[in-house]
């Protein structure tokens, strides 16, 4: 399961960098839930909206797995703007994904590292080495 879990967060993120709507939606549960600072949000349609607007892409530092899907990437983000791509920010971040089979059913971006580990349940030696 760990393997299958980290390989669906890892699909999810590329697709997420690729900006490849197609992608993301075939790795999203329909009932994708969005968790952000002023709350959540349920449908890949919100997904997809996001992803249109976020200007988001990431390079992976680290990964923590744990039981039930539970994933943690600390990853290294950048915003652009999504019509002329200039960078408008910049920040090392961690998201937690919650995968259900092999579709990701939950997804939160954090702040902090330990943020993260907390809400999904995981330390520090849960990371995945090697």
């Amino acid at each position: 399961m760990a393997q299958g879990s980290l390989a669906v967060a890892a699909g999810w993120l590329s697709a997420v960098n690729q900006q490849d709507t197609v992608k993301i939606t075939d790795l999203s549960a329909a009932d994708i839930e969005i968790i952000g600072p002023r709350g959540s949000a349920h449908g890949r349609q919100v997904l997809a909206g996001w992803l249109t607007r976020a200007g988001f892409t990431a390079s992976t530092l680290r990964w923590f797995c744990g039981a039930n899907g539970n994933v943690v990437v600390e990853q290294d983000a950048r915003w652009s703007d999504p019509v002329t791509r200039a960078e408008q920010g910049r920040a090392r971040v961690a998201s937690r994904f919650v995968i259900r089979g092999e579709t990701v059913a939950a997804y939160q971006q954090h702040d902090t590292l330990d943020a993260a580990l907390s809400a999904a349940g995981l330390t520090a030696a849960d990371e995945v080495t090697g």
